[in-house]
């Protein structure tokens, strides 16, 4: 009878181990510059990673004054002044992802802080704000590529994080987003339909105001834009000259760069980069062969 209690309870604790949260690894902010949360049934935790990539603020050019615009914001927060959340909304490719990235190389050594977390585990954003409410240092919470659904709650969360609850965000927490949509919802045709003009203004229905009071807690945006052609080839020029040599870079790489940029339909930051590595692995191995 013993042996066969003791069998039951061990299966019945290899289902239950399957619910269990992984070992927590000790994020060490002292150290660590970067972190990821996951969300788990019973809780969440941050997982330390190392910086992606060595990209500084030199590096993207054709955003100069939203560069500035975050710097600025981010080093008022760093030294304990005033300073807003921000969304970083526009084009795809168009570097706002990278802006963030680049920042965290560029402001790591003076105390900043990032975490990421993704869209489908902002409901434990506020579990996630909380236990950095304590921490001795400074935070940007970072979720990147946020959109909702229509019949997304997750939104709420992140709201009654960024203007809504009672405490509000701890004073050493940011957020900072990036999306391809201004207002973060989508919106319809039907959201107009309890708009009405007052006078000589208009006042929204319920639905619209729902949609863009998300995108209203963010006190900075930053809209970035598809580039001019000028642009694209002095981005094209930077990192053809990084990831290759001096002389690649020449006037039938900028044809080519045109016309790759045709075939992709559009011109971004993210072309750029990728006809750079394109057009420079392809010549390295020309001259091998």
């Amino acid at each position: 009878m013993d042996a066969e209690l003791s069998q039951r309870l061990t299966k019945l604790l290899d289902h239950v181990d399957q619910w269990l949260p992984p070992a927590p690894v000790t994020v060490d902010w002292s150290t660590h510059v970067a972190a990821i949360w996951q969300r788990h049934p019973l809780g969440g935790r941050l997982v330390p990673v190392p910086p992606r990539d060595a990209m500084t603020m030199d590096d993207l050019l054709g955003i100069e004054r939203q560069k500035l615009a975050l710097l600025d914001n981010t080093r008022a927060f760093l030294q304990g002044l005033p300073a807003n959340h921000a969304l970083l909304w526009g084009s795809r490719g168009s570097g706002k992802s990278s802006v963030v990235r680049a920042l965290l190389n560029s402001l790591g050594g003076e105390g900043l802080r990032l975490i990421q977390v993704d869209r489908h585990d902002l409901a434990s954003l506020p579990m996630l704000v909380e236990q950095l409410r304590h921490v001795p240092h400074r935070f940007v919470v970072y979720c990147d590529d946020l959109s909702f659904e229509g019949n997304d709650d997750a939104y709420k969360a992140l709201k009654s994080v960024l203007d809504g609850a009672l405490t509000g965000p701890p004073e050493n927490v940011l957020l900072y987003a990036t999306s391809n949509r201004r207002h973060l919802l989508p919106e319809s045709m039907d959201d107009n339909s309890g708009s009405q003009l007052v006078g000589e203004e208009l006042h929204h229905g319920d639905a619209v105001e729902e949609k863009i009071s998300l995108s209203d807690r963010f006190g900075l945006w930053l809209g970035f834009h598809p580039f001019s052609q000028a642009t694209y080839l002095e981005v094209c020029e930077h990192w053809v000259r990084q990831v290759g040599k001096p002389g690649d870079w020449d006037d039938a790489a900028r044809a080519e760069a045109v016309r790759f940029a045709t075939l992709r339909g559009g011109r971004s930051g993210r072309t750029a980069w990728q006809f750079a590595a394109h057009f420079v692995g392809r010549k390295r191995l020309e001259e091998k062969h």
